[in-house]
């Protein structure tokens, strides 16, 4: 880490994000969370407990769910990553988006986004053979975001 008058130099980073590569300046200690909201301005992604406890930051990365809270933008330099923004298909919302529309799951919506990537990434690894389908094997990740 080089220090340049009193500021932390700023270093580029290239991410694909939601299928685009982005490129962004960051201080080597930004969070991907930060990298995301404030670099990027994809706002989607909340900044809650800021301490890896809540899953309100939840994003994927290469297909797996990861508390963007806790990593460095740099440490994800040339990984595939996708936020809520990302999940929709041709302008059509993504299943779990639409079942937590139409079953209200929202509480105060806050951490909705976190809840949904993780819901998501948890379907994908059942898709997978793990967990089984049991209801007590998907809460548990859940709650964990």
């Amino acid at each position: 880490m080089s220090e340049t008058r009193g500021h932390i130099e700023r270093r580029s980073v290239r991410l694909t994000v939601n299928g685009q590569m982005r490129e962004i300046a960051v201080e080597p200690r930004t969070t991907l969370l930060d990298a995301l909201r404030d670099g990027l301005g994809l706002t989607g992604t909340k900044k809650a407990c800021d301490r890896g406890e809540c899953g309100a930051c939840t994003v994927h990365v290469e297909g797996r769910r990861i508390l963007s809270c806790m990593t460095l933008a740099m440490m994800q330099e040339g990984n595939r990553i996708t936020t809520i923004e990302g999940v929709e298909r041709n302008g059509e919302l993504h299943p779990v988006q639409a079942a937590f529309i139409e079953r209200d799951g929202f509480q105060c919506g806050f951490c909705t986004s976190g809840q949904i990537m993780s819901a998501i990434a948890v379907i994908e690894e059942a898709k997978a053979g793990w967990p089984s389908a049991a209801t007590d094997d998907v809460r548990s990740p859940l709650s964990a975001g």
